[in-house]
């Protein structure tokens, strides 16, 4: 039999599950404007790309912002509401290996989880995300296709975009400050910056001011451990921001494999409840 995890998003859904045996079941995402639809969709994509029926499925986990749109059967089949935070928490554990860690989940928004064993605290996050990312890359590129806007950073120079330390320092040790860091995201836009550059300098923004939010809350709570999840996490400009900072800050930012599906996976683990750290 099959545990199943949906995650209904604002624009894609993802589905995921594990065998009795905890095998875990390759997971997908399709597109959908309307939340219903894309879960029937994904639904009817996983069992078709698996090879097995719905008398094969035990039970159905959903969770993410669609979700609510959604009763309590699918085909059926038993579906079962579990918290979007702790399937974040469950799901950076299961896909980095760790027990304890910060998980990040880059989103539309940004969500930030404290999670150790099978206990889990939202601690807040940020409404800086992909749709941050998106909405600027329309207004000041007029693209508004993440591969494309990703094809064109690719080029990208962030020399002619941010202010760094370097630009406004002496570099003689005493700042106790990392040349490269960023004194102010676009503070340097000037008129050889091309479209291209500007393109990176988003996504820098993006990244670095997700990744220092996370670092705040990993020092105040002693954690050495950042797991990022999400889409944004999947998309090439995001590993040599996180490699900078990891540089920079005492901390270690992990991008595991699949990382783009960990609330998903998380759902289909989750039992249910909600829960929370002492």
């Amino acid at each position: 039999m099959i545990t199943i995890g949906i995650d209904v998003g604002g624009s894609t859904t993802k589905i995921g599950g594990f065998t009795d045996r905890g095998v875990m079941i390759e997971p997908l995402y399709v597109k959908a404007t309307d939340p219903v639809t894309s879960v029937y969709g994904a639904l009817g994509k996983f069992t078709s790309a698996n090879s097995f029926s719905l008398s094969d499925i035990k039970e159905i986990k959903v969770t993410g912002v669609g979700s609510s749109f959604l009763g309590n059967e699918l085909y059926g089949c038993p579906c079962r509401h579990v918290g979007e935070f702790p399937s974040v928490g469950k799901g950076g554990l299961y896909l980095s290996g760790l027990s304890r860690a910060i998980i990040v989940s880059m989103g539309t928004g940004t969500a930030i989880v404290r999670a150790e064993n099978n206990t889990c605290e939202y601690l807040g996050g940020t409404g800086v995300g992909g749709g941050t990312l998106m909405g600027l890359s329309r207004m000041m590129l007029g693209i508004d296709n993440i591969e494309h806007l990703v094809a064109l950073a690719k080029d990208g120079d962030l020399t002619n975009v941010d202010l760094r330390v370097s630009d406004i320092a002496k570099q003689d040790g005493k700042l106790g400050l990392s040349a490269d860091m960023t004194a102010a995201n676009f503070g340097k836009l000037n008129d050889i910056a091309t479209r291209a550059d500007t393109a990176l300098g988003l996504f820098n923004m993006v990244y670095e001011t997700i990744g220092m939010m996370a670092y705040f809350a990993a020092r105040s709570y002693g954690i050495r451990d950042i797991v990022l999840a999400g889409h944004l996490s999947r998309i090439p400009q995001a590993t040599p921001v996180f490699s900078t900072l990891n540089i920079m800050f005492p901390v270690n930012f992990i991008i595991p494999e699949k990382s783009q599906f960990a609330t998903v996976i998380g759902a289909a683990l989750e039992e249910g409840e909600v829960l929370q750290c002492p």
